[in-house]
């Protein structure tokens, strides 16, 4: 478990977490999230980790007066609030995939958790969330696309991670094909 739900809409979500807590989710990586009682298990991507202003930080900041104890000290044993937002990009429901948003949003306290390789590999076969992605408002789009793409190669073996990176080129250039510009830098960084 990476963190529990704070507030969601149905475009996405934003979920808690400390920051001694924080080692494995990355910018672009798959996460999914379940509310109890339901059997939807919504699908989404990482696209901002803020990590809020801490008062005794920016003290220790301002005094110049930090040694390696202190930083380990607030590193280590102080809860400092983290905030993972999350773009919704699908769901599952009885072991099928759909590349749209989810019926519902999240519920408070829901546990958010990575996806297992075998989800993304499955969730990917079909690449119909791009749109999503390319859409959202307020989301870098573009890098958030190539680092999912970048986890969803990752979560293939090794002999299918080039082809699915050249597929997945392939269906950006049908989708962006209006805007060259665009394109030209998700291929780059996509490239294999």
């Amino acid at each position: 478990m990476i963190g529990r739900v704070l507030r969601a809409s149905t475009m996405g979500y934003t979920c808690g977490t400390r920051s001694s807590e924080i080692t494995e989710p990355n910018f672009g990586a798959f996460v999914q999230t379940q509310q109890r009682g339901s059997d939807v298990i919504a699908i989404g991507l990482i696209y901002a980790i803020n990590i809020d202003d801490d008062p005794l930080v920016r003290q220790l900041i301002m005094a110049n007066n930090m040694n390696i104890a202190t930083i380990r000290d607030q590193r280590e044993n102080r809860m400092v609030p983290v905030e993972i937002s999350v773009v919704n990009v699908g769901y599952m429901q009885n072991g099928q995939a759909f590349h749209s948003l989810p019926p519902r949003p999240p519920l408070s306290l829901d546990e958010v958790h990575t996806c297992e390789d075998q989800i993304i590999y499955y969730f990917t076969q079909k690449l119909d969330f791009f749109r999503l992605v390319l859409n959202t408002p307020d989301v870098p789009s573009e890098e958030l696309l190539a680092a999912a793409l970048k986890h969803a190669a990752a979560s293939r073996p090794l002999r299918e991670q080039r082809e699915f990176l050249v597929g997945s080129g392939r269906r950006l250039a049908q989708l962006l094909s209006h805007d060259l510009t665009r394109l030209n830098h998700l291929l780059r960084l996509i490239k294999p």
